[in-house]
């Protein structure tokens, strides 16, 4: 199990960095969100996932550590039920820009536009 060494959130709560392995990954507030591992994103299995949308200006309001193990984030638009294992932010982070140009494209898809795009 990769294990994170920092983790840092920034002074406007948009970016949390998450160190593994001596390499720093910038997380958005709106990336953890919309990558959230609870089951009102990603549903009750394959094919259930939920389309998050309009969450470009969601920020991180607290952080609380779950065992030695997990995160629990706290959202701004009160999303708090993802439970984030050093497993999930590793793979999210080290696949940042595949997931993320993923989710652009799903939102595009489904005729939602996305304020950075």
């Amino acid at each position: 199990m990769q294990t994170p060494t920092n983790i840092t959130l920034n002074k406007a709560k948009t970016v949390l960095t998450i160190t593994f392995d001596d390499i720093d990954y910038p997380l958005s507030a709106e990336y953890l969100r919309v990558y959230s591992p609870s089951a009102e994103v990603v549903g009750h299995g394959p094919g259930q996932e939920i389309l998050q949308t309009g969450k470009e200006g969601v920020t991180i309001s607290r952080i609380e550590p779950t065992g030695n193990y997990a995160v629990v984030l706290f959202f701004s638009d009160g999303h708090d039920t993802g439970i984030y294992s050093w497993s999930h932010l590793h793979r999210i982070a080290i696949n940042h820009n595949d997931l993320w140009a993923d989710y652009l494209k799903k939102l595009k898809d489904a005729g939602h536009t996305h304020s950075a795009s």
